[in-house]
């Protein structure tokens, strides 16, 4: 009974630890919100004491004046010079006792929004550290699969692509039967990057008009690669902000760099919406003004987020 108690005890203690330690930067941000607040509060109920302070200063600065005038008293100059140093002395002393509060609640406040950054910082490091590990294992196991069964078999698993048997009338009007594959109901055997998002109706700047969609999304690919060019960098999230997108957890990893010099660029120098993809059926009919709906399939670099940094970009 007692061994149970006392594993219970050491569980609790070890899921608790475990707990604060995950939940460690909101904690750390809750309590630097809370104690920058209370700081505020501390300084202004101890501004209140700062006048009291203060006449007493005045107060004893005025009667070293008076007794200094005197000379009926034995009171030099350098006593009166020593007495005006010990009153300065005693009224900082006072001031800083009357602060000291508001000012180290304010030092740990600050200190407890920063290792709440810092600590986030580190995690989203090894997250994008942990994706290009598992993204470059993907892409190994893909080629694998390419090398030994051939592109076919690549997409069909990759997409889910199933061998579907329908009838069909020949030209002497007879029924026959075709085995078609289909990609969620869609015929169309076409590859896409997992970043490839529909640009329809959810969108907010989308209309029924081809032709104003088109100009649309050429204007925002511009506008995309001004970012990246004044910037240095752009994230694949941030592209999916201005089209009204949906934001992904892989769009805070993965975009685009920029480099002057072409021959340092680590993949296209620009950033490229798809649109003209001539291997893309539905994209020729969107381009060619007969379907307002279309896939886009941005040309990311890849991870860029551990290539952001001073002196690194």
């Amino acid at each position: 009974m007692k061994t149970d108690l006392v594993n219970k005890t050491v569980r609790l203690f070890y899921n608790s630890k475990a707990s604060l330690k995950k939940h460690s930067p909101e904690i750390l941000l809750v309590a630097g919100i809370a104690g920058t607040v209370a700081t505020t509060i501390i300084a202004c109920k101890k501004t209140l004491k700062v006048k009291d302070v203060m006449d007493t200063h005045k107060s004893t600065v005025e009667t070293i004046k008076i007794c200094s005038e005197d000379p009926s008293k034995d009171y030099t100059e350098d006593d009166k010079n020593k007495d005006l140093v010990i009153t300065y002395t005693q009224t900082g002393v006072n001031l800083v006792k009357l602060y000291a509060p508001a000012i180290g609640l304010g030092a740990l406040s600050i200190t407890a929004i920063i290792s709440s950054h810092k600590i986030m910082r580190n995690r989203v490091g090894a997250l994008a550290a942990a994706y290009a590990i598992v993204d470059g294992s993907f892409k190994k196991y893909r080629s694998n699969v390419v090398d030994r069964f051939g592109k076919t078999i690549d997409n069909e698993l990759r997409y889910n692509i199933k061998a579907e048997t329908i009838k069909e009338k020949d030209e002497n009007g007879k029924s026959v039967k075709k085995e078609i594959q289909k990609i969620d109901g869609n015929n169309e055997l076409m590859e896409y990057s997992d970043y490839a998002r529909f640009f329809d109706s959810a969108c907010s700047n989308h209309t029924k008009d081809p032709e104003f969609n088109l100009m649309y999304l050429r204007h925002q690919q511009a506008y995309a690669n001004e970012l990246l060019k004044s910037r240095g960098y752009l994230f694949l999230n941030e592209v999916y902000d201005i089209l009204d997108i949906p934001r992904t957890k892989a769009g805070q990893s993965v975009g685009w760099l920029y480099n002057k010099d072409e021959s340092k660029a680590t993949g296209d120098n620009y950033v490229d919406f798809g649109l003209y993809d001539s291997k893309n059926e539905a994209g020729r009919r969107f381009v060619n003004g007969t379907e307002y709906n279309v896939l886009l399939d941005f040309n990311v670099d890849g991870i860029i987020i551990n290539n952001i940094g001073f002196g690194r970009i």
